[in-house]
């Protein structure tokens, strides 16, 4: 009788050989592969930059003279700052920055010229949002070491002698809705989007296409349910799990890492129903084009790394180039977050609000139109 050898190329070629083809047609698998390893370079290598420059600033100078050109120079010349509005009033500029529209707010109070010249150091009153303490700090620090070279050249005749000396104005810095800059204030409202993310896509992309799998979604052909009412009947029970982790998240916020909740909680539970909606979609439309739920599971992985990087979530959103902002604003996670910082940490409103939510309203749309019809297609 023939002894079996216990190891054979040939057998071992022809299993490699098999696994190969097998690549071969499934051509989503193998373009995952490929893809991923060159989204992460390229997010990695472009986009990603932790320390943000050109942060919208808005100047209120009350008065106009060599001492606050000079200064505003200077701001600009750090490279830090972006004037994005250089004659806002106090009420406007505080609209701005409770809506993230800018960075910092630089006050230059009546009588800072004729202060500098009698040597009574006038105050220079500069408000930071900082909710996300990252985009700021290197801005802080950069307008602290500007307070004593900004206005050197500007310090001559009989001011000659104060150039040596202290700044010849007193820098005071507002950190709003975050004063301490602490973490945990930025991070935890995250997590609920980067949860509710990974959570809502996965359960319902792997659902329908576990389903599709079984061949227990044909059981739909027979009866007069429409592809609409089906996408519906299986995320509204996905919508009830999603408020149970955010109740989980909000409770485990407030009691255990003390972050501080001055907004509206029916608002910021609204906001909620829209992003779990948005996601949802997402989770539909990516278990019509999957075969298999392994397919499921590297689409919705596709979705979450770049939702991740590119929202602000890890890294300032400020800090990334123009093109990338360009894709962070297509995804809901970014919004989201601008979202739940501006409810829990800022006690934003809904016309504050607004500039984040048609975005979800639009992606709820078009992502629910493409499922549908991609749906309708499965079911066909």
């Amino acid at each position: 009788m023939r002894r079996t050898e216990l190891f054979s190329w040939g057998r071992l070629l022809a299993v490699m050989l098999k696994e190969f083809l097998q690549l071969r047609r499934d051509r989503l698998t193998f373009a995952m592969m490929i893809g991923i390893p060159i989204i992460q370079l390229t997010l990695f290598g472009f986009a990603i930059n932790g320390d943000p420059k050109a942060l919208p600033t808005v100047v209120i100078a009350h008065e106009q003279g060599p001492f606050t050109r000079s200064l505003v120079a200077a701001l600009a010349n750090t490279g830090y700052f972006r004037m994005v509005c250089n004659d806002c009033g106090d009420d406007e500029a505080d609209h701005m920055l409770a809506r993230g529209e800018a960075q910092f707010v630089i006050t230059i109070p009546s009588g800072f010229e004729r202060g500098i010249v009698r040597g009574e150091q006038p105050v220079l009153l500069v408000e930071a949002d900082a909710t996300d303490p990252s985009a700021t700090g290197n801005a802080i620090a950069a307008l602290q070491q500007l307070a004593g070279s900004a206005l050197r050249h500007d310090l001559t005749g009989p001011l000659l002698q104060r150039q040596p000396g202290p700044p010849p104005f007193d820098l005071r810095i507002q950190r709003h809705y975050n004063p301490e800059g602490i973490t945990q204030y930025n991070i935890v409202p995250g997590l609920t989007g980067v949860i509710l993310t990974m959570t809502m896509i996965m359960m319902t992309a792997l659902g329908v296409t576990r389903e599709i799998e079984r061949g227990t979604l044909e059981n739909l052909l027979a009866t007069p349910v429409r592809p609409l009412e089906v996408m519906v009947g299986k995320i509204a029970p996905y919508i009830l799990i999603g408020y149970v982790q955010v109740s989980v998240i909000l409770i485990a916020a407030r009691y255990l890492f003390q972050v501080p909740f001055v907004g509206s909680l029916s608002l910021l539970l609204a906001c909620v129903l829209l992003f779990i909606a948005a996601n949802l979609t997402v989770g539909i439309t990516i278990s019509s084009v999957a075969r298999n739920q392994t397919q499921a599971m590297q689409m919705t992985f596709f979705f979450f790394l770049p939702s991740m990087l590119l929202s602000g979530f890890m890294f300032p959103f400020r800090g990334m180039p123009e093109w990338a902002q360009v894709i962070g604003n297509i995804l809901p996670l970014t919004h989201f977050l601008q979202l739940i910082r501006g409810v829990m940490l800022k006690g934003n409103h809904l016309p504050d609000l607004w500039p984040h939510i048609w975005p979800l309203l639009l992606f709820i749309f078009v992502v629910m139109a493409i499922g549908l019809k991609r749906f309708r297609r499965t079911l066909d």
